[in-house]
């Protein structure tokens, strides 16, 4: 486990999107040519979006093999499917319509007016089973190892949809739940657990604005992860946090290097 994450900080919220975009192709194509294959999992929000929409407008863009990257997702509203607020709806807006992805290997989380109705934690282990099945032995978890694994950081310092002191941050056996009563709406999600997001073999943080400072401080300041989920988030490899100035105002200097 990489206990001690790197910090990368760019002057604002664009050149930091369009930075990780390039650092991402460079990690998809260094895991394509090592193992055939990549696997990814996205994130929603601004940041996640705004990284995709980078990635959709970058050159670079074809040096993946679009048909052998694996796309996860990190957390999900429990929507009805191509909901505007879904993640996967956005991100097929932001990038995945304009990319020759194979269907197969595009992982949604399920979507509440599918086979699973209302019952979200049936959904949830749905998605926990169809994480299993891609897992090889190798891997040694109930999850593939993903190459790099995404996550926005929330004002509150969440991940996924694993929010402080909520009973999924304390989850040590599920890889994937059922989240209720989410503290930004909407209520019901699906998300992995970080027991789930500990497998991957890099996991980036990614924060913009000064709404994030107090977050990004607070996770970076050896806080627990059950009162800033953001700081329970590492990588088997390497833990990246990929910050614009205004999210790392409040961190002192010395702990980062400047873009």
């Amino acid at each position: 486990m990489s206990d001690t994450p790197q910090l990368v900080v760019h002057r604002d919220k664009g050149l930091m999107a369009e930075a990780a975009a390039a650092r991402l192709i460079t990690r998809i194509v260094d895991a394509q040519a090592s193992r055939g294959s990549a696997s990814v999992v996205l994130t929603g929000g601004r940041n996640g979006n705004g990284l995709l929409a980078a990635l959709a407008a970058s050159p670079a863009r074809d040096a993946i093999d679009w048909g052998r990257l694996d796309l996860w997702w990190g957390d999900e509203r429990y929507l009805p499917e191509g909901d505007p607020e879904r993640n996967v709806t956005q991100a097929r807006q932001a990038l995945l319509d304009a990319v020759p992805l194979d269907p197969e290997r595009v992982h949604a989380m399920p979507a509440s007016d599918g086979p699973h109705g209302t019952d979200v934690e049936a959904a949830a282990a749905a998605y926990a089973r169809e994480l299993a099945g891609a897992a090889v032995p190798e891997n040694h978890a109930e999850v593939p190892s993903f190459d790099v694994l995404l996550l926005g950081v929330g004002p509150d310092t969440h991940v996924a949809s694993l929010f402080p002191e909520h009973p999924g941050v304390r989850e040590t056996e599920l890889t994937v739940i059922g989240v209720h009563g989410s503290p930004k709406p909407p209520p019901t999600r699906i998300s992995l657990t970080l027991p789930a997001i500990r497998t991957a073999r890099e996991v980036w943080l990614l924060a913009a604005g000064e709404d994030k400072a107090n977050a990004v401080a607070m996770a970076l300041a050896g806080t627990g992860e059950i009162q800033a989920p953001a700081a329970g988030a590492r990588g088997r490899t390497r833990t990246l946090w990929l910050l614009d100035e205004p999210a790392a105002s409040r961190l002192p200097k010395a702990l980062y290097e400047a873009h």
